[in-house]
């Protein structure tokens, strides 16, 4: 029937996913009146993991901004609304109302950055039963299948060599074929600890209105965790949002970004970093605008910024970010089921609450509970380094991570933490798995001068449990760990330095705490 229309009747839908609001994206450039757009807020991208209050209200407030840019430069736009009476709360099913209702011809839709998404438009696609179209992003330095194509029979993939490749085909920080600086990274340098008397800048956030969002999610059942200030949402909702967060990070924070990042305090919940990621993730902004407009501030303010500190940032978006979505798309759906380990314990009950005698855990926890946002240290060598000595499943931490933070989308999530956090993968992405006991932590933070443990015990009742975890890490996994030539030293501290009495009474420490892992 749908094939019978004449031309002049003829109708183009294209669906907007709610991390495609990318303005810019050659769609837009034209307006058509043969061409409706829809967006959608629906339970199914809702529920699939339990998430955080902000995550859900900062996603349906920006697709709501975008949808009404778009109106106002003259496109036609359907948006449902998790609330709408008329919403199957089902993409497909929508759309298969939608283009039955309009007479549509023909449906477009951008690549879904999932996995799962993926899929399920494909198997979508076979039952709208009229043409389909599939478009890039427009969005990424990388192909889809880049990273595949350059580690080709290659058993690991090293960040590195990429990041360098990145570097030069794309001309960032170059000066002909070589590094600006004649270096690549200059990560040693941007491991600093805050001095005592240091107080981060505060960060520049937002104080939107979000009342009606958050009664609509409340209202639909949706499922959350965390809190929301719905009378002062801190995130930026929209494009122009995201660009003053990002003109606010070149001029306040990036003088110090690289030279901290990997600092822990107490004095501040995001330190020097940017913030970007979910206007990054979301599409508002893209990595080559953030990156241009990064160097060029530099350039311009050599005298105050550090070639260590652009490198630094460069390296997270243009080598990092980029690494893991191809990882990704390389690895999936089978990365999704690596457990290296066996792991298959719970979460503690505190990870939901962080109501915990650690004092580390409970900042980084309570922090992204209130802000859905922890810096990347704090994902990786605090809640991460205690999953992973702790045999947490990592099917639990992976639908940790993607629901209680606002930027995590499973394309940058589920690499960030199956791989590199739980080296679940067994070393495809890190060298090494990232543990550490309480020394680093101390090292890094000013968590443990007021902690209830005591970092320097490794037994008794007030021990650090993450001194006792550690070795009983390396100890239960030394068949698959001790041919590791970057583990080598724990095993040699572990046999050669420490007593026979000193090992079994730290093993029985580690065992007390893992059973009784709630009390903690």
């Amino acid at each position: 029937m749908l094939a019978c229309q004449s031309k002049a009747m003829a109708k183009t839908l294209r669906l907007i996913l709610g991390d495609q609001l990318n303005i810019n994206h050659s769609w837009f450039k034209k307006v058509s009146a043969d061409v409706l757009y829809v967006m959608m807020e629906v339970h199914q991208e809702s529920t699939y993991v339990t998430h955080h209050i902000q995550k859900i209200t900062g996603f349906f407030a920006a697709m709501r901004e975008f949808a009404s840019a778009l109106t106002q430069n003259g496109h036609e736009v359907i948006y449902l609304k998790i609330s709408d009476q008329n919403n199957h709360q089902d993409i497909c099913k929508n759309l298969i109302e939608i283009i039955r209702k309009e007479a549509i011809s023909a449906f477009n839709y951008q690549e879904p950055d999932e996995y799962r998404l993926d899929d399920y438009m494909k198997k979508c696609c076979e039952r709208i039963t009229i043409p389909t179209e599939v478009y890039g992003t427009e969005h990424f330095f990388t192909a889809r299948t880049e990273l595949a194509q350059f580690f080709s029979g290659k058993k690991t993939y090293l960040m590195e060599s990429f990041y360098r490749h990145m570097r030069k085909r794309h001309s960032i920080l170059m000066d002909d074929d070589k590094p600006i600086g004649g270096q690549w990274n200059f990560d040693h340098d941007n491991r600093k600890k805050l001095p005592a008397n240091h107080t981060p800048i505060a960060p520049f956030i937002y104080q939107h209105n979000v009342n009606d969002i958050v009664n609509e999610i409340e209202a639909a059942g949706l499922k959350t965790i965390g809190n929301c200030n719905a009378n002062a949402f801190i995130w930026p909702i929209n494009r122009r949002e995201s660009l003053e967060v990002l003109e606010w990070f070149l001029n306040h924070a990036l003088p110090l970004f690289g030279t901290y990042q990997d600092a822990l305090t107490t004095k501040s919940w995001s330190v020097y970093h940017s913030r970007l990621s979910f206007s990054l993730n979301t599409k508002m902004l893209s990595p080559q605008e953030v990156c241009n407009a990064a160097i060029e501030h530099w350039f311009k303010n050599q005298d105050t910024i550090s070639l260590a500190q652009i490198e630094g940032f460069i390296r997270q978006i243009l080598g990092w970010r980029e690494f893991m979505r191809g990882v990704y798309w390389a690895q999936m759906p089978a990365y999704a089921k690596q457990n290296f380990f066996g792991h298959k314990k719970d979460l503690p009950d505190w990870f939901w609450t962080g109501n915990t005698k650690m004092h580390c855990m409970r900042h980084a926890i309570k922090q992204s509970l209130e802000h859905a946002y922890a810096h990347h240290i704090q994902r990786l060598m605090v809640t991460g380094n205690f999953a992973l000595l702790a045999g947490i499943n990592p099917d639990a931490v992976d639908e940790w991570y993607l629901g209680i933070y606002i930027d995590a989308i499973e394309w940058v999530e589920i690499t960030n933490t199956r791989g590199m956090s739980q080296f679940a993968d067994g070393g495809l992405v890190a060298s090494k798995p990232y543990v550490s006991s309480g020394n680093y932590i101390n090292k890094m933070s000013d968590y443990c001068s007021s902690c209830y443990y005591q970092v320097t015990l490794k037994t008794g009742e007030k021990a650090c449990p993450f001194n006792s975890l550690y070795w009983h890490f390396f100890d239960r996994n030394r068949a698959l760990l001790e041919k590791n030539p970057r583990i080598g030293m724990a095993y040699r501290t572990w046999d050669h330095k420490m007593h026979e009495t000193a090992r079994t009474e730290i093993l029985e420490q580690a065992n007390s705490y893992l059973e009784n892992i709630n009390d903690l």
